[in-house]
């Protein structure tokens, strides 16, 4: 746990020794000539002091053709960034609701393949906000990582959140996309030990995803006191900007974390007030109405927190 000393998690305690090129020197190194989208909206939004808004949807669900639509609209009603779920049978870490969501999904034929061509549409128009991919390794796997990593540059992905991929084994991964400039983003959650911390503060890139309790995604359960002080001693021990999800289902929840996070994430109560509008203009005009309320008591909390 970070609740002994503000550097419990410093570079000296990390015993899994890293190769050199999965250093985060040698990481840090690919991104020189050019700064990630994720990088240069979290920089803009500290330049401007505002908190950040993650929303996060299942590609494919509630219909096919709306997931693009539902994109732009969640950036017209202030998304920052956007996590597009890559549908997946077996979702371990997901509740009922993105289960259901990913089933839908995949009953409609939507998999890796279609998930890319469905980024590289919203670039188009779209070339400025972030595109987060986040599911599981096993369609990665079957597709190849080095393909997959190719294919999302192309496509215009600028992170990956693999839900299975510990910080311990990603190396092979995380190199391959360091290479196109692709940030793989870890979780750290309530229950991460301190020394495995320390890894996951030093690889990480982009943001760094704070799980706000161990359980499944739309459950129900923050204790804001206990993540205001995790998130702090992280913040303590590292730049890269932290957002805090899972469980995110009101204004009043997202502007509590907007007090001391980056960024606020949220998904399942996004899923769930999406699922009953499957034609794209009927999607679209849902995910303005969700998010907007939103993005004002963050933005709201964060004036307050400034006066």
């Amino acid at each position: 746990m970070l609740n002994h000393s503000p550097f419990a998690i410093r570079h000296s305690q990390v015993t899994h020794a890293l190769a050199p090129c999965h250093s985060p020197a040698f990481l840090k190194s690919r991104h020189a000539t050019t700064m990630n989208r994720i990088d240069q909206r979290f920089a803009d939004l500290r330049a401007a002091g505002r908190c950040g808004l993650i929303p996060f949807v299942t590609a494919g669900d509630p219909g096919a053709e709306a997931t693009v639509p539902v994109m732009h609209a969640l950036v017209e009603a202030g998304a920052d960034l956007i996590e597009l779920g890559v549908p997946f049978s077996d979702p371990m870490a997901d509740g009922p609701t993105i289960q259901r969501s990913s089933e839908r999904a995949l009953a409609r034929g939507v998999g890796l393949r279609k998930v890319l061509s469905m980024v590289a549409e919203f670039r188009r128009t779209d070339a400025t906000t972030p595109v987060v991919l986040m599911g599981y390794l096993n369609p990665l796997e079957i597709f190849g990582y080095e393909r997959f990593a190719d294919a999302a540059h192309a496509a215009g992905v600028d992170g990956v959140l693999m839900v299975d991929s510990p910080v311990e084994e990603a190396g092979e991964l995380t190199l391959l996309l360091a290479r196109h400039g692709i940030e793989q983003i870890f979780l750290a959650a309530p229950t991460t030990a301190d020394q495995r911390l320390a890894q996951v503060v030093e690889r990480a890139r982009g943001f760094l995803y704070y799980v706000s309790f161990a359980g499944i995604t739309g459950a129900d359960r923050i204790a804001m006191g206990d993540v205001t002080d995790k998130v702090a001693a992280i913040r303590a021990a590292t730049r890269t900007p932290v957002a805090v999800g899972f469980g995110v289902k009101a204004p009043e929840q997202a502007a509590g974390i907007a007090r001391f996070a980056d960024a606020v994430v949220v998904g399942s109560a996004l899923v769930e007030h999406l699922a009953p509008h499957a034609e794209p203009a009927a999607a679209a005009a849902a995910a303005r109405a969700f998010l907007g309320p939103l993005r004002a008591a963050i933005d709201a909390a964060r004036a307050r927190s400034a006066a």
